[in-house]
């Protein structure tokens, strides 16, 4: 199975994936941003499209990879992963589909204010808030009014902290409640 945590960045996918998946048992993190980083190392360089998920080959090997370690590993993946294009979203599900793997769809959502607050207030990426991630607020406004959220299972993160997200999502995903609180986790 496939545990695809969805939204635009700042929503909180990478933090709730890794405090999601000590909570279901068998359960991997895979970081699909990982796949078009090494598609953005070749050279001479790909077509430069303004984002590694317009590259057709990446949505091929994000299915790719995932089936290949399911294989291998059997369980679960958790994929924090943001996908906007609704056609992209149809390729990688379809293709998964094509390999009998399910998918839990989450939408990890929060109002644009929250969205532009917790953006700005990320030092991790330097000094100044990412202008890439910023650009990514209204595509993710229309994703959400126009597709995504009728396609995906919504948790509204703008109130909650990752780990009562994780938590939700976890007792969702396993049809058990979760424990009150993620170990390690505030």
């Amino acid at each position: 199975m496939i545990v695809w945590l969805n939204g635009t960045h700042g929503a909180g996918k990478t933090t709730t994936g890794a405090l999601v998946q000590p909570l279901i048992p068998g359960s991997r993190v895979f970081d699909a941003e990982k796949v078009g980083e090494t598609l953005m190392d070749i050279t001479p360089a790909l077509p430069s499209l303004g984002n590694f998920q317009h590259w057709p080959p990446w949505r091929a090997l994000v299915v790719e990879t995932a089936r290949h370690v399911l294989d291998y590993t059997g369980g679960t993946l958790v994929i924090p992963m943001t996908v906007l294009v609704e056609q992209y979203w149809r390729e990688i599900s379809a293709g998964l589909a094509r390999h009998a793997i399910p998918v839990r769809h989450f939408v990890l959502h929060a109002d644009q204010d929250t969205l532009r607050g917790r953006i700005e207030g990320d030092t991790a990426l330097g000094p100044v808030p990412s202008p890439f991630r910023l650009q990514y607020l209204e595509p993710y406004a229309e994703a959400a009014r126009t597709w995504l959220h009728t396609e995906a299972e919504v948790v509204d993160t703008t109130h909650l902290t990752p780990s009562q997200a994780a938590l939700r999502i976890a007792a969702a995903v396993t049809g058990r409640d979760a424990p009150s609180r993620v170990s390690g986790a505030p």
